[in-house]
């Protein structure tokens, strides 16, 4: 057996590098394409219903509103019902023929089941699950004095998008619609004081995309990896305290505009802003460099309190220091 493992350590390297000359190419160039065609024809999302999870500011909300243009049902979920019921009227405004408010919280199994419920009830049938909500809390992971803190952001991040998910697959089934993960590029791309956080998102890209090889053909699967979203909770103490302040904010607006766009193509992941492509490739074949870099820019920023910001209105790297939707 150790002799397997020793030819496969030799030979499968050298097959690869030459294999990769010719597919990435071709691959590259398919994936092109597949793009063009799909923009030019993309999913007509009118009448759809779509449920939104942490949809009463942030990301979520622009999202609602995004989903509303294009003449979408929508169920709006979130703690916050009088938030929501702002959201659902300005949704109305843009177009949607159609708006439920739901007051749940996803970090409780019983709110999942019943939401999707609540949905199902009201309109027969479910197109498209928006996992959104999240949370996070920043600080050195060595001062915390409370290690259970960090139980919620698995609550919400990872198992409440799972639950939301687990109700939602008989309904998303009939429909041969669609679960989008607005995750984060946190779940690779590791910055220090998120460190719970950064799991939780890389624990739910790792579920949906094995729930994406099990669901095929009947459900889609897209899954969004965002970078920094300029949201109104994401302050200058945030950027400064994850060492974000190098890299520009994208707008909420083009952030919710291009994951519906994603969405409508059928595409089974979107980067956001496009360039942490390049940062990933970086982060992929210079990792002890990249590692080391940030290592040195902590510790010129010295230890911080811990902060406990949340947030339930997006997936991306946000603070907040209200309470929950």
């Amino acid at each position: 057996m150790d002799l397997i493992h020793k030819f496969i350590n030799i030979v499968f390297p050298i097959v690869s590098f030459i294999l990769f000359i010719y597919i990435i190419p071709a691959l590259s160039l398919y994936r092109l394409l597949r793009f063009c065609i799909r923009s030019v024809r993309p999913e007509n999302i009118a009448g759809k219903v779509v449920l939104i999870t942490g949809a009463s500011a942030g990301i979520g909300e622009h999202l609602a509103y995004e989903y509303a243009k294009h003449g979408a049902r929508l169920a709006l979920v979130a703690r916050r019902e009088e938030v929501l019921a702002v959201v659902a009227g300005k949704a109305k405004e843009l177009g949607s023929p159609e708006v439920i408010v739901i007051k749940a919280d996803v970090s409780k199994l019983e709110d999942c089941k019943r939401f999707v419920d609540e949905t199902i009830n009201h309109f027969g049938e479910l197109d498209c699950l928006i996992n959104n909500a999240g949370i996070v809390i920043t600080g050195l992971f060595e001062d915390q004095k409370c290690i259970t803190d960090h139980t919620s952001i698995m609550d919400v991040n990872f198992w409440g998008s799972v639950n939301a998910t687990h109700f939602a697959l008989p309904h998303l089934k009939k429909s041969k619609g669609r679960i989008v993960v607005i995750g984060s590029c946190g779940g690779w791309f590791n910055t220090p004081k998120v460190s719970v956080y950064n799991a939780s998102k890389a624990a739910q890209q790792s579920f949906f995309d094995t729930l994406r090889l099990e669901l095929a053909p009947d459900i889609g699967v897209t899954i969004i990896n965002l970078g920094l979203v300029d949201t109104r909770l994401a302050t200058t103490e945030f950027i400064y305290e994850t060492n974000l302040d190098w890299a520009p904010m994208l707008s909420v607006q083009s952030c919710a505009k291009a994951i519906v766009n994603s969405v409508r193509r059928g595409d089974e992941y979107l980067t956001e802003p496009k360039w942490m492509h390049t940062v990933f490739m970086w982060m992929l074949f210079t990792r002890e460099l990249m590692n080391k870099a940030r290592h040195l820019v902590h510790a010129k920023r010295g230890k911080t309190k811990l902060h406990r910001q949340k947030s339930r209105t997006s997936g991306s790297l946000q603070p907040l220091d209200l309470k929950h939707d």
